[in-house]
């Protein structure tokens, strides 16, 4: 009696859980998602954002981390412009005042790339991206599909820099991660890459960017855009961690201005 009830909560069980998919329908998916993302620079509209930066920094030892060293460093407040298919990025404050300096004369950790860069990396046939299929999940009922990647140094385009005691240094490196598809319409809903094999004289011993996506209104018409985005670096003695949200999206114009008011 007990080993056909078994048998029964598993017979539903199976019933109940999502199948993975043939290996067609996986790459058919895939490739869903390779023509949204290599069309997803050019699809966009022209707009400006806020963008808020929280930097933190903490002790490591051996090139690891406690979550309770973390301390905040500084709060950035930049305007970030995409006209014509590029970024560009104004600093407006530091800290809530005037920053005395630009973005580019910044220190400490800074990135770019959450508006297509690093998905067009991902999905170029050039990159040869090795993909495998993981998992379904749920999102906001959306069911989306788990996909794990890996590029090879030899095909990538992730250049990591740093400012050393030997001044800069910068090398391209292979990475892997994870994306996160919508079954419906192969748009990526969120993904991750880590830096694979970093060359030690970039004194770092770990690099993981996660960049989540989310639908913004901009002129009058909904778009899938960056709304938050975190990096996390470590090296031999001290971790960097820049937690990023992006809000406030609109239709851009020569002189579009954001308000950056204590109460946003």
């Amino acid at each position: 009696m007990s080993i056909s009830i078994l048998n029964g909560v598993l017979a539903v069980f199976l019933l109940a859980a999502p199948q993975r998919p043939s290996a067609g329908d996986a790459d058919a998916l895939l490739e869903r998602a390779r023509t949204a993302a290599l069309a997803y620079s050019r699809s966009l509209p022209d707009f400006v954002c806020t963008e808020t930066v929280r930097r933190s920094l903490a002790q490591s030892l051996l090139g690891r981390v406690m979550p309770v060293n973390w301390r905040l460093n500084d709060t950035l407040t930049m305007k970030v412009s995409y006209f014509n298919q590029k970024e560009d990025h104004k600093l407006e404050l530091i800290n809530g005042k005037a920053p005395g300096r630009t973005f580019d004369d910044l220190g400490g950790a800074i990135g770019m790339g959450e508006f297509g860069g690093m998905l067009d990396g991902i999905f170029t046939p050039a990159s040869e991206t090795a993909f495998r299929w993981e998992s379904w999940k749920k999102e906001g009922g959306r069911r989306v599909a788990v996909y794990s990647y890996v590029v090879q140094q030899a095909h990538s385009a992730y250049l990591l820099s740093t400012a050393t005691a030997f001044g800069p240094k910068q090398a391209m490196v292979g990475y892997h991660g994870v994306l996160e598809i919508e079954e419906a319409t192969g748009a990526v809903l969120r993904f991750t890459y880590e830096a694979d094999r970093i060359p030690r004289d970039l004194v770092l011993t770990y690099a993981l960017t996660t960049v989540i996506y989310s639908t913004a209104d901009v002129g009058g018409a909904k778009y899938l855009l960056p709304s938050s985005s975190e990096t996390e670096l470590r090296g031999e003695s001290m971790g960097m961690r820049n937690e990023m949200e992006f809000r406030d999206y609109n239709k851009y114009a020569s002189d579009s201005k954001i308000s950056y008011g204590t109460d946003k």
